[in-house]
Parts: C-alpha cells; structure tokens; sequence
C-alpha cells in the first residue's frame, strides 16, 4: 500500500497515475470538497496533514511507501503563518507517523528553493556568468530568505531529523513544475498569465521541470532502486529566460504575447505600491517583493547526480509547453476567465 499527500494537487495527481499504472494499491489524502478523480486502486481520506491521531491510522503496518507531496506554495505576506504550519509542521507530524513504523520509505517533495540563493544582483547588468547550484550548496542562516524558501528549507530538516532517528528517505527539489493543473494554484497561473494576454513580463531566468519528469524521477528513486542512505536531488530541466517562456506558451495557446520587459526599478516601485495597496485594503498583492525579484540571479540548478542514478533524461520546455496548453485547452469545462 502506497501513502499519498497532497494526491490533487500537480504532482501528486499525476503521481496517482503512475502509481495506478504500476497495479500499486494507493491510499490518498485530500482536504476540502471531494475529489473528482473515482479511479480503481485509489482509497480517499478526508484530513489534514496536521492530524497525528490521524496519520497514525491512515499509516497502517501493510504502507511500506509515504509520498508526501503536499504543501504551500505562497509569496504572499498573509501566509508566512500558513507556510510554516503547513510545509514544516505538517511535514514534522508526517515524519513522526513514519517513524512509528519501522521499515517504511518516505519520499518528500521539497523545492530548489530550500537551496537557499546566491547574493542578489544589484544593477540591472546583466551577469557574466551563471551561477551553478548542486545539492550540496549550504543555506545561509545569516542571509534574507522568501518565507516560502525558508518554510521548505525547515520543512528538509524534519525529514533529516527523521533519517537520523532511522527514517529512510528521498528528498527531490524541483524547480518550477509546469504541467497542466489548477489554472488558479501554483506554478500553473504562470500559464494563466501567458493566456491572458498581459502585456509586461520582467526580467530573469526561470529554471523549470515537466510534472512528468517529477513523477518519474521520484518514482524510481523511490520503487526501483535501492538507496540505503537518505539523499536529496535536484530536479530541473533547464533554465529559460522567463520572457521567452511566457512568449512561447501564449504562442501555444493562441494568444497575444507579452512585449514589453519591466526594468528592475520599475518591478521593485510596482511592488511597494502593491504592498501599500495590500496594507491599506487587506487585499492579496498581485506582485510581491519576491516575486518581483524572482530569477534575476543567473542560477542553473545542477540535475546531473539524479540523472547519473535513475538514467532518466528531462524533456525540453518546447515539448513540455506544448504539452501543458493542449492539456489545459482540452480538460477546462468552461470558458477560460480573461483576466484584463
């Protein structure tokens, strides 16, 4: 029996597929209104990732597998509370409820943001060289992190607490997910985004990874091979200058691109306006100072140590666009909402 978080989300729904695939027998955890998906193999549980009383059942003795993929994902300074009760709390009581029974192997889907970053630049120049990022790059106690960045980070540290108490686990960091999911959650809004015909993008590189990819790579490292120690690895398939990325998906979509790059002055005035707006109103700030600042330093992050242990190659972000806004044209139910 396989134990899955987060089972409707991006990653964990395509992770259901695959386990489904497999003929593996799947029990999924979910909150909220019930999910849609009613496919043979896969056993539904209402909770929350915050119920130790609960995860005590659900983890019965016949789970030999926890894949826990649930989380938030927010740059929003409403929910720097929620981030850390969801993505550390939630992982601790997840860690605990595997702890209590020996012998299971427990795969945490993480972020390259738990990497910590280099310095950020501080002229519009652009930089001489890309920075290469590898598991073994150290978090910088010392140094200013995004709440969601330091929330994943805290949430890594339980899973290795857990691995010393004789947890054995995997921990993967993906970049950017793109695939298509919920048009309003995550990484899929930045498709969201290149439909809706916005005229301005900013500056910087993002580094992504097909949801396909995620699932195959955590998959084998989890089922197939036998990894004796808790590792982690990076998940990423390139890096792509974020403009060309939103260009080629409103492309795909059919759509007018984006034209005109927003210099990094006027990305750091926009989102003190927003976040004065936020304060004044108590509305959700459409940029943040995250955000604004989000792929300006040139990184890779280096997937070379998966891809020497699974064999498995990533696709290119042309296949995985074109991919992603097919799925989203065909699976909608309703018109696409324009956002002006």
């Amino acid at each position: 029996m396989i134990f899955v978080t987060g089972a409707t989300g991006l990653i964990g729904s395509f992770l259901l597929h695959e386990l489904r695939a497999r003929g593996l027998a799947v029990r999924a955890l979910y909150r909220g209104e019930a999910p849609t998906d009613t496919s043979a193999g896969v056993e539904w549980v209402q909770g929350n990732i915050l119920d130790a009383t609960l995860l005590a059942s659900v983890i019965s003795p016949e789970v030999t597998h926890v894949f826990h993929c649930a989380g938030l994902v927010s740059y929003a300074p409403q929910d720097e509370d929620a981030l850390l009760e969801t993505n550390v709390e939630g992982t601790a009581t997840i860690v605990d409820a595997c702890l209590a029974r020996p012998g299971i192997r427990l795969g945490y889907v993480s972020s390259v943001a738990a990497l910590g970053s280099p310095a950020e630049p501080t002229t519009d120049l652009p930089a001489i060289t890309q920075q290469v990022v590898t598991e073994k790059a150290t978090w910088d106690l010392g140094a200013s992190h995004p709440a969601y960045a330091t929330s994943k980070y805290l949430g890594e540290l339980e899973v290795w607490r857990g691995a010393a108490e004789g947890l054995a686990a995997v921990i993967v960091n993906p970049s950017v997910v793109v695939g298509p999911g919920d048009w309003q959650r995550s990484s899929t809004r930045l498709l969201r985004y290149a439909y809706d015909e916005h005229r301005f993008y900013t500056k910087g590189l993002l580094n992504f990874v097909d949801v396909r990819d995620v699932v195959a790579q955590l998959t084998r490292l989890m089922l197939d091979l036998p990894l004796p120690t808790t590792e982690r690895y990076i998940l990423n398939g390139g890096t792509y200058p974020l403009g060309s990325f939103l260009q080629e998906a409103a492309t795909a979509f059919g759509r007018r691109p984006p034209t005109v790059a927003v210099p990094n002055w006027a990305a750091e005035l926009i989102w003190r306006l927003e976040h004065g707006r936020a304060v004044l109103t108590g509305a959700r700030p459409l940029i943040t100072r995250d955000t604004a600042r989000a792929g300006r330093q040139h990184i890779y992050y280096d997937a070379s140590k998966v891809q020497l242990v699974t064999g498995l190659s990533f696709r290119p972000l042309g296949e995985t666009i074109a991919w992603a806004t097919q799925g989203l044209k065909t699976n909608r139910t309703s018109p696409y909402t324009v956002v002006s």
